[in-house]
């Protein structure tokens, strides 16, 4: 009598086990659709990224920041003491004045010498006064062959236009001096060169810089990619603008643990650029990704699951992501017996499916009923699994 009314309760546990799933919590394991693909880990990286190096020896004298400042577009970032530049451009301002008057000058004797020649006001060699040796000395050495006023009028116009030109290259030249200088000091100041922030800084204010040195590395973190290597047979598979998935290593939400396992950080990416040439060396392919904003932090890593257009079709089964309850470390799903009866059984899963699935490389096979969402008060048996499946 004893006995029998223990097998009765063990029944009416079975039977209360199979009342309390409903048909919608039952899942029918399914065969995966699609292709194959391929985890391929990259890095987050800015969408525009520079480091900022000085292009002359100096002393840092400011520095705007530190790093996660952020800065707009023409905002200074790092000074150069550019004292001595300063003292310089002075100086050449000066010269450039004395040239400028040396040019005008050398304008206005080509204009005197050109409406009153010194080759005809000038007093002759017999010392008589000037009317006389317009009148009387000149003419008689012109007639005898002595002198030639219209030579020596055109060698003395030769001589002031050739003063003009050389004022105007003496101004032409300290105008380049001071181009040059006014290049040396605009390299003596960083300037943001789009919206961003300092990602890292390798200087201080007071240090001593040389041409080359890295200062800082500015980027624009608002817009993020994912930069991948890509193996070479993977190629076929991605074209510009097409769609994939992304699995993020995600700053923790409030949320369990096993929710938190599930989820992944699955987000999705956009094929943004993909490099024309393979590196010779790896034989992959470099690609970037668009990422959606907000999801992600430069320097993080990141796997894209890239199609497999070279691999036979899919032939593990996939199962919803709330089916999978975690014990410790341990994956495992509720899987009903003939009976309706849940037996946990330990899988290993493999990648996620974009319709919120995953695959299952080994413990189910397709067609076994499980639980889509168990509760937390199951109590089950433990099930070793078909090991035609594994």
């Amino acid at each position: 009598m004893r006995m029998l009314s223990i097998g009765l309760l063990a029944a009416m546990g079975a039977v209360t086990a199979v009342s309390a799933q409903t048909v919608e919590d039952i899942y029918v394991v399914k065969q995966a659709e699609g292709l194959p693909t391929v985890s391929v880990g990259g890095t987050v990286v800015p969408y525009k990224e520079v480091t900022l190096a000085a292009q002359l020896p100096g002393r840092v004298d400011y520095l705007a920041g530190i790093e996660g400042d952020a800065f707009d577009s023409g905002d200074l970032l790092v000074s150069l003491d550019a004292s001595e530049l300063k003292a310089k451009r002075q100086a050449l301002l000066a010269q450039m004045a004395t040239a400028d008057a040396q040019l005008r000058n050398a304008g206005v004797q080509y204009s005197r010498e050109l409406y009153s020649p010194r080759s005809r006001t000038s007093p002759g060699g017999m010392g008589v006064p000037n009317l006389f040796d317009q009148f009387f000395t000149r003419p008689m050495e012109d007639f005898i062959g002595d002198r030639d006023q219209d030579a020596e009028l055109s060698a003395d116009l030769f001589a002031s236009s050739t003063q003009i030109q050389e004022a105007r290259n003496a101004m032409m030249q300290l105008q380049a001096e001071l181009r040059a200088l006014d290049a040396k000091l605009r390299d003596a100041r960083s300037i943001a060169p789009f919206d961003g922030v300092i990602v890292s800084k390798f200087i201080e204010v007071g240090d001593t810089v040389q041409p080359g040195q890295p200062l800082l590395t500015f980027a624009d973190v608002e817009y993020l990619q994912v930069e991948v290597d890509v193996p070479a047979r993977l190629r076929p598979g991605l074209r510009e603008g097409a769609m994939l998935r992304a699995e993020l290593d995600v700053p923790a939400r409030p949320r369990s643990a096993a929710d938190a396992m599930n989820d992944a950080g699955n987000v999705p990416v956009r094929v943004a650029q993909v490099y024309p040439m393979a590196d010779p060396q790896r034989h992959t392919v470099k690609v970037k990704f668009d990422l959606p904003k907000g999801v992600s932090e430069p320097g993080m890593y990141a796997k894209v699951l890239v199609p497999d257009f070279n691999a036979p079709a899919r032939v593990n089964p996939v199962v919803p992501r709330t089916a999978i309850r975690y014990n410790g470390s341990l994956p495992g799903v509720y899987v009903l017996d003939e009976e309706g009866n849940p037996h946990l059984r330990l899988i290993r899963v493999g990648e996620p499916t974009p319709n919120g699935g995953v695959t299952v490389l080994s413990g189910l096979r397709a067609g076994e009923r499980i639980l889509s969402n168990p509760g937390p008060g199951i109590a089950t048996g433990w099930s070793q699994g078909d090991r035609s499946s594994r």
